[in-house]
């Protein structure tokens, strides 16, 4: 839930935030948190295939730069040892 309310506090698309939320329930293993965020992920235009290829993003042709800024701070709040917390690169992608 940290990082729901995290996110919407970002100036991102909203396809962009649940592909972020996305990743972090990956990232925490949280099964619920992938259940609850794929439906509303699809529903703010996220395709299946980024869906789909989410684990491997770094080596999918399938993100553009912005969405892997975006994808690097939630992995960036993970190292940095809170796993709700999103920032970082995320902070910047949100001013472009």
């Amino acid at each position: 839930m940290a990082a729901e309310e995290t996110t919407k506090n970002l100036s991102l698309p909203e396809a962009l935030r649940e592909l972020v939320k996305m990743r972090v329930s990956q990232i925490n293993g949280c099964a619920f948190c992938l259940d609850l965020h794929a439906p509303a992920a699809r529903q703010a235009g996220v395709s299946q295939q980024k869906l789909d290829v989410l684990a491997a993003w770094r080596e999918s042709p399938a993100f553009d730069d912005r969405e892997r800024a975006a994808l690097a701070g939630a992995h960036a709040s993970r190292d940095a040892g809170n796993p709700h917390r999103i920032s970082g690169p995320v902070s910047r992608v949100d001013s472009t």
